[in-house]
């Protein structure tokens, strides 16, 4: 790394206070790894969780452990600059600055083609199609919503994706369409532009639309970048294989101008979807992607990109979902993985180049499709669920090998906010920590809210 880039990066993280942050993660998430080897147990957590009321709404939207509080803001349907309004199907969402109390977070939208782009034309990337991003800025004393705007538009299902430590968004596109004529959410629609990309989106005013091609054309779900190098790495939400990327920028820091496409291999192990034991661990290989704009010809589901990589001997997983690097590892999810198909999370170290199942669902009753995750400022990590039940959860994975339920989508409106239904089987999705480790947000895709919740956190938990 250039000084230039890493003084940059340190300017950037002592501005936003996110260095805090990353600093309390050394230690715990180390005992995390440690305890990879059996499966992980549970673990008492914080205690029982109950109804607790919306301090927005006064309504018990969530369960919580006891001496924990929340509040909702964001709702779809609320109003945004420019006579538009705030688009439903709630997902990814990260923190990209930080002045005093004030935080900005960037939230993506799983929205296809509906009514358009809710976003300024110049934000805007295909116009029929209303997936996108909304910056929201929220005030951590007060504990309030500020403001919201559209940041980009005319993007379809904008599923995960993650923050830079230069203080910007990565919005994902969650599916691989061509240009032209499509069936979406019901009705036909009329494409302009290939669909299945990256796009960047600044802290301030709004992303310019432009996608980052050499980033790959395919089903994109997170991606994270590892702040000591400034590789991107990225999920697949595919199934019935996906592969694990990473982008090897040709500058740091300037994703735009290009670099390498690679999928992960574990020699002599082409299927890493079930039927290996937690705690094993393997040396890691990186195959290239020649052509990662060849994704349309993807459509069938094995050929375009993902098809390139298990040619050239890329290793195969099964829906990849959350990805999120910190102490040095990247951690992933595969959302159906396993021998009981309910989840694994995954530990890649790219210092030694090593591979490692951290943990695997035994049983759905136990985790069944994880989904987001973040890493704690305490240590830990918070797996969001998207599960197929009826019961959505948020839990905590402990510095000890325990996971434990943390939060439970509680959500039954009759007219509030103007919805009417039982929503309590919405995925959780977007999870991301303060800098100063007080409030974590996440978000529920249906309706359509965030949360900040706020209460007695223990170090060794999450």
């Amino acid at each position: 790394m250039a000084p230039s880039q890493l003084d940059a990066r340190r300017r950037f993280l002592l501005r936003s206070g996110l260095a805090a942050g990353a600093a309390l993660t050394l230690g715990p998430v180390g005992r995390l790894l440690a305890q990879a080897g059996t499966p992980a147990g549970s673990h008492p957590g914080f205690g029982p969780i109950k109804p607790v009321s919306d301090l927005t709404t006064g309504l018990p939207l969530l369960e919580l452990p006891a001496g924990f509080s929340y509040l909702s803001f964001g709702w779809a349907g609320e109003p945004l600059p420019g006579d538009q309004r705030m688009p439903g199907k709630h997902d990814g969402m990260g923190i990209v600055r930080s002045d005093g109390d004030v935080l900005t977070l960037v939230r993506n939208h799983e929205v296809d083609a509906g009514w358009g782009s809710f976003a300024p034309a110049s934000a805007t990337f295909d116009g029929p199609c209303a997936g996108g991003t909304v910056t929201l800025r929220f005030d951590s004393r007060a504990g309030k919503l500020l403001d919201a705007h559209a940041s980009l538009s005319g993007t379809l299902m904008n599923c995960s994706g993650g923050t830079t430590p230069w203080g910007t968004w990565l919005s994902c596109e969650e599916i691989v369409s061509a240009a032209g004529p499509i069936s979406l959410a019901g009705a036909d629609h009329d494409l302009k532009r290939d669909h299945g990309f990256v796009f960047e989106v600044p802290a301030e005013g709004t992303s310019n639309a432009e996608p980052l091609y050499a980033m790959g054309h395919f089903r994109h779900e997170a991606a994270t970048v590892d702040p000591r190098s400034g590789i991107v790495y990225l999920t697949e939400d595919h199934e019935p294989a996906a592969g694990f990327y990473r982008f090897l920028p040709k500058v740091e820091g300037e994703l735009r101008r290009g670099g390498r496409l690679q999928m992960l291999r574990v020699k002599g192990v082409p299927d890493l979807r079930a039927g290996h034991k937690v705690g094993t661990k393997w040396p890691v290989e990186w195959v290239e992607i020649e052509h990662p704009e060849r994704g349309v010809a993807g459509l069938d589901g094995m050929s375009g990109v993902i098809a390139q990589g298990l040619a050239n001997g890329g290793s195969m997983f099964t829906r990849l979902e959350g990805c999120i690097a910190g102490d040095g590892v990247v951690y992933f999810t595969a959302t159906n993985g396993g021998d009981a198909h309910c989840g694994q999370v995954w530990a890649y170290h790219p210092d030694d180049e090593q591979l490692r199942l951290l943990y695997e669902s035994p049983d759905p009753t136990v985790l069944d499709y994880p989904d987001n995750i973040v890493i704690s400022p305490r240590g830990g990590l918070v797996i969001c669920q998207d599960a197929g039940g009826d019961q959505q959860h948020m839990f905590g994975l402990s510095t000890d090998g325990g996971l434990f339920t943390f939060a439970r989508n509680n959500t039954r409106l009759n007219g509030e906010q103007g919805f009417a239904g039982d929503y309590s089987d919405s995925e959780w999705a977007g999870s991301c920590f303060s800098p100063d480790g007080k409030w974590l947000f996440a978000n529920l895709q249906q309706p359509g809210f965030s949360v900040a919740i706020t209460g007695p956190w223990q170090r060794g938990l999450i």
